[in-house]
């Protein structure tokens, strides 16, 4: 059975959870330690336009700071899955423990799922509301 009081605090704690590790994969791996010129050069070697690398640290990084405020966390999740599923392809050939050489694919397709999961469940307890923030009447959502 489950408890309709605790779940839109379990449901936070996704969203928080997501959005610390897409910020740790967007900002601090790809910006900060790699560099945009890096990652842009990172993904040309793998056969992707490098601008490609920088239109991804910059949605990793936007994506995690909403996720983590609950701004649009249904839409957000959502539009994570073209990198999440791009990202669980490129791991594809490395097997599937994520300790192989080239990272296996059972963590980025472990993220597809939780992001879909997060799409269903919406923002939960403590979430911006937009709406609010324009001015505008607050939305009634249950989660």
């Amino acid at each position: 059975m489950n408890d309709h009081r605790l779940a839109p605090y379990a449901t936070l704690l996704l969203r928080v959870s997501l959005g610390i590790l897409l910020l740790a994969h967007g900002f601090y791996m790809k910006v900060l330690t790699f560099g945009l010129a890096g990652t842009m050069g990172f993904f040309g070697s793998l056969g992707y336009p490098p601008v490609l690398g920088a239109i991804v640290a910059l949605a990793e990084t936007a994506a995690g700071i909403a996720l983590i405020l609950g701004l649009w966390t249904r839409l957000v999740s959502l539009l994570t899955l073209p990198i999440l599923i791009g990202a669980t392809l490129q791991h594809a050939g490395n097997g599937w423990v994520f300790s192989n050489t080239g990272g296996g694919w059972e963590f980025p397709l472990l993220l597809t799922v939780l992001m879909l999961v997060q799409a269903g469940l919406g923002a939960g307890a403590h979430a911006l509301d937009i709406n609010r923030l324009l001015g505008r009447p607050a939305t009634t959502q249950a989660a």
